[in-house]
């Protein structure tokens, strides 16, 4: 019988190397959260790297004009500058969901610990902190690797967008997200084609509204019947975080995890946005929840800092907080 407590995190110090000063999408999401995970004792994990990647997986979910862009030193919009060596940041997060993927067609479970995030990113743009789309790719690539059915499961607070369009109408291929709306980038109203499935909440929703739409997200995820399933796992929603009005807690994500392992298919997942100072807490929840571990309770902070409104055309709504 596998050990649902072991789990294989895949990471890379190098990811930590880059960083706008103020911007949220910061080192300190990735360093607290290994820190914490090395720290802990119940789960079992392997620590592995991501795998090199080649131009031609790229490919199948983005143009080449695109990868040729990556490596022009010119900022991509407000939230999305052109750090330098960003297009080899956000190739490791593509090799970080790869060697994810390669862990879940073994019958592993596994979580890409990197950044850049990626659900933004489309086949011709990079926005919303994300360059290169891990999740689309890495489900391309197992449609190739001929899997049958992928189901993406996306429950990061904003829309995932660039997943949505590079995988729209594919075949083989489903995507469920469930998101705020109104909020950055402005799509995720409704479904689109006849795989893109979009579970709209609205600011302010309670927990336990939320989960009832998340459950019913699940629920036709499962009528899908995915042979695997790609999660893009962002911790957003979460009650503290400064870029969403949502009020999920720990146990929320917990219970994310369990529902998730519920399903009882292989799954990878990869992190994407999550920026309160309680993410590595968050992750950690989520894992143990995959796992069938129960939840440990940690004090929450006595100062909160979600956001009070946000442009659908930033994902970096409220700057001055990160000043």
């Amino acid at each position: 019988m596998p050990n649902p407590a072991l789990i294989h995190v895949i990471t890379d110090p190098r990811c930590m190397e880059y960083e706008q000063p103020g911007h949220p999408e910061r080192p300190a999401r990735i360093r607290g959260a290994v820190e914490r995970l090395r720290r802990q004792r119940e789960l079992e994990l392997h620590w592995l790297e991501p795998q090199p990647v080649d131009d031609r997986v790229l490919l199948k979910a983005h143009s080449r004009e695109h990868l040729n862009r990556l490596e022009t030193p010119l900022d991509f919009d407000l939230d999305t500058p052109a750090h330098a060596g960003i297009a080899d940041h956000a190739r490791r997060s593509v090799g970080g969901a790869l060697r994810a993927l390669r862990c879940a067609l073994r019958g592993k479970q596994s979580l890409s610990l990197l950044r850049p995030p990626g659900h933004h990113a489309t086949r011709d743009r990079a926005m919303g902190f994300c360059y290169l789309n891990s999740v689309a790719v890495a489900t391309l690539a197992a449609r190739a690797a001929r899997v049958g059915r992928v189901a993406v499961f996306d429950f990061d607070v904003h829309h995932g967008n660039g997943t949505e369009e590079i995988l729209l109408d594919r075949p083989g291929v489903a995507f469920f997200s469930i998101h705020q709306f109104p909020a950055y980038p402005g799509t995720g109203r409704a479904n689109r084609g006849e795989n893109c499935y979009n579970y709209p909440v609205p600011p302010g929703l309670s927990a336990e509204g939320y989960r009832e739409v998340a459950e019913r997200a699940l629920e036709e995820l499962s009528a899908f019947k995915p042979d695997l399933v790609a999660v893009s796992a962002g911790f957003d929603a979460y009650v503290r975080d400064p870029l969403c009005q949502q009020r999920l807690e720990a146990e929320d994500f917990h219970w994310l995890g369990q529902r998730l392992a519920g399903l009882g298919r292989p799954m990878f997942n990869l992190l994407e946005g999550g920026y309160s100072d309680e993410l590595p807490e968050l992750i950690l929840a989520y894992l143990r929840g995959l796992a069938g571990l129960p939840l440990q309770k940690t004090a929450a902070p006595a100062t909160a800092g979600a956001g009070e409104g946000e442009d659908a055309d930033s994902l970096w709504g409220l700057r001055t907080l990160f000043r």
